[in-house]
């Protein structure tokens, strides 16, 4: 029970799915009040006598010994022991009364479902344990409802499916629909690593060894492809040939993400010289550690 009501309790989502497959109603009782559910309660003192009670001094080595034990128990209080009342046992009252009424199962066996709230990003994304699922873009900062089973994720606002995925493992990723995607970001998933690595490499050496860094520099390529567009789209408005010696100078420092390459453009850094190394005599010194000394 989620909330306690004596008019109108309101049952967990999942256990209200089951009834509704199976074609059932569920009923709550009050709580703290075992009247409520007499024969239930009795069925309890029943177990306890005819079979916890008859097992209770036997030394049992493996679950299916126990199993095949209370099995036992089972069937001889439901086929053999008859009922006072009713001059039968359990089992002839069973298949007089409760068979015949009894509803075929449904053809598709219930699917276990959990239901979670959840608010998607700004990169029209929700997590759900850890792994990150897609929902159209339109839908960014609005508060969905997951259906989660061990095999898909579906995802609902105000009672419509908008989405629906195969389950993925909690590793950190994103499950993407290009629909899902707004036509700004779409073109961005026809990149892969082997062609970005193409296209720099035609414009230089240095810009192919730039990308190769920030793809690497990355936990997942996916998260440098952006960058490496945009550097490599500097050709259109610098040129080639300032974007290879852009490209050598931000190896030099270190500096791999497209504001700095984007920077080093704008501000004429690509046209100084590269500085040449200076062919300096080590001088030795009692006073001077040198290099040896940091490692």
């Amino acid at each position: 029970m989620i909330k306690a009501c004596h008019f109108d309790p309101m049952v967990n989502r999942s256990y209200t799915d089951m009834a509704r497959h199976y074609g059932t109603a569920v009923l709550p009782a009050r709580p703290r009040k075992p009247r409520d559910k007499a024969k239930v309660e009795a069925c309890v003192g029943i177990v306890e006598r005819w079979v916890l009670g008859r097992l209770r001094n036997r030394i049992f080595y493996s679950l299916a010994e126990v199993n095949a034990a209370v099995a036992e128990c089972i069937t001889d209080l439901n086929d053999t022991r008859v009922l006072r009342q009713f001059s039968k046992t359990r089992r002839q009252l069973f298949e007089e009364i409760d068979a015949p009424n009894l509803n075929p199962l449904p053809a598709e066996r219930w699917v276990h479902a959990e239901w979670k709230r959840c608010r998607v990003g700004l990169d029209y994304h929700i997590a759900i344990e850890h792994h990150h699922y897609s929902v159209p873009w339109r839908f960014a900062r609005r508060e969905v409802e997951a259906r989660i089973t061990t095999r898909t994720v579906e995802i609902f606002l105000d009672g419509e499916r908008i989405a629906a995925h195969m389950r993925g493992s909690g590793n950190g990723r994103h499950t993407t629909i290009p629909e899902h995607m707004p036509s700004s970001h779409r073109r961005y998933r026809e990149w892969t690593p082997v062609k970005i690595r193409e296209e720099a490499a035609r414009i230089g050496p240095m810009l192919s060894l730039l990308v190769e860094k920030i793809i690497e520099d990355r936990p997942h390529p996916e998260q440098g492809y952006r960058s490496c567009l945009g550097i490599i789209g500097l050709a259109k408005r610098f040129g080639a040939e300032r974007l290879e010696a852009a490209a050598r100078r931000a190896l030099e420092i270190q500096a791999r993400n497209y504001p700095s390459v984007k920077s080093i453009l704008e501000k004429g850094l690509d046209k100084i010289p590269a500085r040449e190394a200076s062919d300096h005599t080590p001088i030795f010194h009692t006073n001077i550690r040198g290099s040896g000394y940091y490692n």
